[in-house]
């Protein structure tokens, strides 16, 4: 399910505990509903909302942190992915071939990770991009240097690509989701089971269930928040593909 449908999921549960909390309130005998035994729930209600409050700022604070590295190493990618065309652009007409190859490269991945349509939540390079960047390192190494300078740029695009290689594993590595499904389901079952207490105690009226509401959707917006920003490739706040945009319209124009 995509983040927004699992939102309104949780919040379509945590007020239908809400309300079945109302409706326990009504058929419940009187013992149940003595002042001993509602200071109780009180008490472990209070104690499971710390937790439930505790987890939810973790988990936001743990995919935000996640969306910001992996924003970051994208940015440094692509600047990578410039300053390498431009070390071939000093080598000379020589290094053309690696530089078609480059922009080949990065022109296949903004197709591959950032589709006109849809789109994986994490970033996924097939084997024939890997392989392609894998060509320009050993296109690089086929140079033939006529002089120190230019020995000099090819050891430096050779760092380069090497660089590459290892950041493009590094962010496919780091990738996938950092929120487990069981964690989201154990937090949606604590905030269902203290709204159910919540309407045990509450009176049945238009302002109480719009309260409840209220509440269940800020809820089911938290969620969202951190599935959105447990698929940094996909969704409302996927990773702009605008660097490697900038990348390619800086490399070696296309038929050249």
């Amino acid at each position: 399910m995509t983040p927004l449908l699992v939102g309104i999921v949780v919040s379509v549960l945590v007020f239908g505990g809400a309300c079945a909390g109302l409706q326990l309130h009504r058929v419940l005998p009187a013992r149940h509903l003595s002042g001993e035994t509602q200071e109780v729930v009180r008490l472990a209600t209070g104690m499971v909302s710390v937790l439930a409050s505790l987890v939810l700022g973790l988990l936001i604070a743990t995919v935000k942190t996640s969306f910001d590295g992996i924003e970051t190493a994208v940015r440094a990618y692509n600047a990578d992915l410039i300053v390498l065309d431009e070390t071939l652009r000093d080598y000379g007409d020589a290094a053309a071939v690696p530089r078609r190859l480059l922009r080949d490269y990065t022109a296949l991945l903004l197709r591959n990770v950032w589709p006109a349509a849809g789109g994986s939540a994490f970033i996924e390079e097939g084997k024939e991009t890997g392989a392609l960047m894998e060509h320009v390192r050993e296109s690089i190494r086929a140079l033939k240097p006529a002089d120190d300078g230019q020995h000099w740029l090819m050891d430096q695009a050779l760092q380069e690509s090497t660089s590459l290689l290892s950041q493009r594993w590094l962010m496919i590595e780091r990738g996938g989701p950092s929120v487990r499904p069981v964690v989201t389901a154990i937090l949606v079952a604590w905030m269902v089971s203290i709204f159910v207490s919540f309407g045990l105690k509450a009176p049945r009226n238009a302002i109480v269930y719009a309260a409840f509401a209220v509440c269940a959707l800020a809820i089911g917006s938290s969620i969202f928040i951190i599935l959105a920003f447990d698929s940094p490739f996909a969704g409302a706040m996927r990773i702009s593909s605008q660097p490697v945009r900038t990348a390619l319209a800086h490399m070696l124009p296309a038929g050249q």
